[in-house]
């Protein structure tokens, strides 16, 4: 027997910021394979009978191996269940899409993935702010700052991240900003660029600050994960101060 699989993307937590397919595929699937960030409320909108499987990763934190998340996801196909791997933010934005579609090709399994909203709009409407602005900022980067080391990556294109008319969001960034900031500035980035640092975008603890880029790189010196973070720097819209 073969199953199918949905890749559903949950977005950054809020279960009303699910799209209408993502929600009706929840409450449909056999079993539910989800992400530290895709669980809570959005859990809720799974069958009863459903089985619900936490495959998720968290810096810092003890996480199951990719390879391990890929087997299992396989497993439960060759059921011939209909399977949701619910995958935080948009899942073909550093959620490690490739390798579990890889598997699932390999074993010869359907599958489908649904868009979804990912961390970089929805801090950017968190904040009340553009992505991109019509004379200053006409390209948008996405980057992630830290590799399997929890470093920061190699050859990464530090002409493109000193861009001053680029707006670039970092995704996994928390630690490695410093450093980052550190060599942007060495690059010709201005250090008073503003720069925007989200926290748990969508959820309760939600916090939206915004500082400089060197101001930022300050406050974050030695911090520790945290909450789930996006840093978005360049040439920001300046929000005026409500009536």
């Amino acid at each position: 027997m073969t199953g199918f699989v949905s890749f559903v993307s949950s977005g950054p937590g809020d279960p009303e910021l699910l799209t209408v397919k993502a929600a009706r595929l929840l409450g449909q699937a056999d079993a539910v394979l989800y992400d530290d960030l895709s669980a809570g409320d959005l859990l809720a909108l799974a069958r009863p009978e459903a089985d619900l499987v936490s495959v998720g990763k968290r810096a810092g934190r003890p996480s199951p191996k990719q390879d391990h998340v890929s087997r299992l996801l396989v497993d439960y196909a060759k059921t011939g269940q209909h399977i949701v791997r619910l995958k935080s933010g948009d899942s073909g934005v550093f959620g490690r899409l490739e390798e579990e579609i890889l598997a699932l090709a390999e074993a010869g399994i359907p599958f489908e993935i649904i868009p979804g909203v990912t961390a970089a709009s929805s801090a950017a409407a968190a904040a009340q702010i553009p992505l991109t602005r019509r004379l200053t900022a006409r390209r948008v980067q996405f980057i992630t700052a830290a590799d399997v080391t929890g470093g920061l990556p190699e050859g990464l294109n530090w002409a493109a991240l000193a861009d001053p008319d680029c707006t670039t969001v970092i995704y996994m960034g928390r630690r490695t900003f410093p450093a980052l900031a550190a060599r942007l500035m060495a690059e010709g980035l201005p250090a008073d660029t503003p720069a925007l640092l989200a926290e748990a975008v969508s959820q309760p603890g939600q916090k939206i600050e915004r500082f400089t880029v060197q101001t930022l790189a300050k406050t974050l010196e030695g911090s520790g994960p945290g909450q789930p973070t996006v840093i978005i720097y360049g040439p920001l819209m300046e929000v005026p101060p409500s009536a």
